[in-house]
């Protein structure tokens, strides 16, 4: 083990942030007695996040160039029987990447807040919220047991919680936030079976001695069935994976956590939340390889999201809502890419994905602000000219979204559809069909946005509702006309531009074909040679983006691009015209496909039902009723009835002891003639 990295400097890592939550939480909202300011505030908390982002880069630099490692127990929380419960940290070459992406995208979201929140009441509160966010990401990526992993799981989805329903006057907000919050407890339910079947089975929850167990838990059975209980055990996994990253049917909660600040979305959605399931799967590879059935079952929900989300995609007028299902889009190609045991790509695409997709965001935020609350894309149009820095950096990250060679995307797009081709299990198939359609319907519905919004003509001083649109955490203004945003807004964008672009390029060849995940992800090539195959073909960063422009997922983006471009550029027209012929479709697309009518009017309304019905018969007519209420009734009549024979009177009783010896000596004068009458 490298001597180059410390537990005290790893443990400063999540702890900054969390000072940071602590002090602005507290001593700057009301709770604490507003003792600091607005300014002190967002000190503290991008202060706490800048030394966690500079303690992770070093450790990334220590990790990918010294060949260092850590893997230790910090505190021992309890022993029940042989089960340790600690608290520790492993860090390797998959925790120190998400270390400084977590903490790098963090930083952004911080210094954009203070632009962007600046005339909101809640501005330390939020502060300290999301730097609360990246502390339990943190304590979830660097976790070196189940246990604490569970805890950060659990942590970001609580805090998401808070976040989601920052504004909590406002009504949709509440039903987001809850929304969220239920749907990851449906997943997060299967997640803890699975966690409680690793304890059960192996008898340990840190990673390193349950991996030691793989062969061990590989040649069980679930009891009872004929099931493989590893291939129990890694689905159970990935529904709590399906939760929180967001895959069909537990996807419903993403696009409505738009309800909350625009930088929160960009949090969520890009480099904490949504990507804790793709990290969790990938760090368990070793026991996903052991079984086929867990990973079809994965390519098939994420094949499905990565198609079906894109269609919705396609449709939203609300700036953020497109961003989000094209998240939701990109979730669902990571999914295919673990399906394909081509973790180490999912991983990567995460990290790419993670750059541009907050770029995207918060571009959508300082076009929020420049054009004065209005979210509606059909109400833009023509901002390019009064917003140039929020152009240029959404144009770049929407080339990087749709896969354009020698952008970061393009690199880790093209090798989740290469893996997945070269995939043998018998959901590849399928998978491969979805990721490349997806390639289409991503490009057009983004450049979609992407015309809206910035070119054609100014439609901005025609939209209804101006005045009455979403969001609402910055500045007003008495301007009508759009306007660039400030530098605390425009600096992120252009730090988040810079890897949208480069990041790809520079490490494709180390984190895919290199030994930068040795040791960390395993995937059995024997069985599932996706990963092998791809190495063949890889010729060098630059090799890759040639060949792709001969490659079918880049005229598909093309073709997206083009159509999306004549339908609302040239044409504008044809997109309500086609609208009246397929009204039924888009109808169908309108309602999210009415799984959310389904999960609101069936489960919701069943559940309560259920619940009533639990309530009302169960608790108050057996259990109060019967059982409670009932017992004290039947020992009252039981004593109205024999209170009679309780006079107090001598004589009553004596006369029950003379009618009792008169009977016994009745029985034993006559018994033999009493038997005989019986038989």
């Amino acid at each position: 083990m490298s001597q180059t990295l410390s537990a005290s400097t790893l443990l400063a890592v999540p702890l900054a942030p969390l000072a940071g939550a602590l002090l602005a939480g507290i001593f700057g909202t009301t709770f604490g007695g507003n003792w600091i300011g607005r300014r002190l505030s967002h000190t503290l908390t991008i202060l706490g996040v800048l030394v966690a982002f500079i303690l992770s880069a070093m450790t990334l630099k220590s990790v990918a160039l010294d060949g260092a490692r850590f893997n230790e127990t910090l505190y021992t929380w309890m022993v029940v029987g042989g089960l340790k419960m600690e608290v520790g940290f492993l860090v390797d070459s998959l925790t120190a990447m998400m270390m400084v992406v977590v903490t790098f995208v963090s930083l952004m979201v911080h210094i954009y807040t203070i632009g962007y929140m600046e005339e909101d009441d809640g501005y330390n509160r939020f502060f300290a919220y999301i730097s609360l966010f990246t502390f339990s990401m943190l304590m979830l990526v660097m976790s070196n047991n189940l246990l604490q992993l569970f805890f950060g799981w659990e942590a970001v989805g609580l805090v998401s919680y808070l976040l989601i329903g920052f504004w909590f006057n406002k009504p949709s907000a509440i039903f987001a936030n809850m929304k969220a919050f239920l749907v990851n407890r449906v997943g997060d339910f299967g997640f803890i079976l699975g966690i409680g079947l690793i304890a059960a089975y192996a008898g340990t929850l840190n990673y390193a001695e349950v991996f030691g167990k793989t062969a061990e838990l590989g040649g069980l059975a679930f009891p009872g069935t004929d099931w493989m209980l590893i291939t129990v055990i890694c689905i159970c996994l990935f529904i709590g994976a399906m939760g929180k990253s967001a895959q069909f049917p537990l996807h419903v909660w993403l696009p409505d956590s738009m309800e909350g600040p625009t930088p929160i979305s960009a949090l969520i959605h890009a480099a904490t939340m949504v990507t804790a399931g793709i990290f969790m799967v990938a760090r368990m590879s070793p026991l996903f390889e052991l079984s086929d059935t867990a990973l079809n079952f994965i390519l098939v929900i994420g094949a499905i999201t990565a198609l079906f989300m894109g269609f919705l995609g396609i449709i939203q007028n609300d700036i953020k809502r497109v961003v989000a299902y094209s998240t939701l889009s990109q979730l669902g190609y990571m999914t295919v890419a673990l399906g394909a045991s081509a973790y180490s790509v999912a991983v990567f695409h995460l990290m790419t994905h993670a750059f541009f997709k907050a770029l995207l965001f918060l571009g959508a935020g300082s076009v929020i602000m420049g054009m004065h609350h209005n979210q509606d894309i059909r109400w833009m149009g023509g901002v390019r000219k009064y917003m140039p820095i929020t152009w240029i950096t959404s144009l770049l990250g929407s080339l990087a979204l749709i896969g354009t060679p020698l952008f970061s995307g393009f690199y880790s797009k093209h090798s989740i559809i290469e893996a997945v081709h070269f995939s043998q299990l018998p959901a590849a198939g399928f998978a491969h069909f979805a990721v490349l359609a997806g390639v289409f319907i991503t490009a057009f519905y983004s450049f979609r946005m992407y015309f809206l919004v910035f070119h054609g003509k100014e439609r901005y001083d025609q939209n209804p509702d101006a005045h009455h649109a979403g969001d609402h955490g910055h500045g007003h203004d008495d301007h009508h006309e759009p306007h660039e945003s400030p530098w605390v807004v425009t600096v992120p964008l252009v730090l988040l531009a810079i890897p949208s672009v480069v990041v790809g390029f520079m490490f494709i060849q180390p984190m895919l074909f290199g030994d930068f995940f040795k040791d960390v992800i395993f995937v059995d090539a024997v069985k599932h040679p996706a990963m092998a195959k791809l190495a063949e073909i890889f010729h060098g960063p630059m090799g890759m983006a040639l060949h792709g422009l001969q490659t079918a997922p880049f005229w598909l983006a093309l073709a997206g691009v083009g159509l999306s471009y004549y339908m609302y550029m040239v044409n504008p027209a044809l997109p309500t015209a086609i609208k009246a012929r397929v009204q039924p479709l888009y109808a169908l697309l309108e309602n999210k496909y009415y799984l959310d009518w389904i999960n609101e009017n069936i489960l919701a309304r069943g559940a309560r039902a259920l619940g009533t019905g639990l309530w009302k018969v169960g608790d108050q007519a057996i259990i109060d009723g019967a059982m409670v209420n009932g017992s004290w009734k039947l020992v009252r009549w039981v004593s109205s009835v024999v209170r009679w024979m309780q006079t107090g009177f001598i004589f009553h009783y004596a006369l029950v002891m003379i009618l009792g010896v008169f009977a016994l000596m009745t029985w034993f004068v006559w018994r033999d003639y009493f038997l005989q009458l019986i038989k």
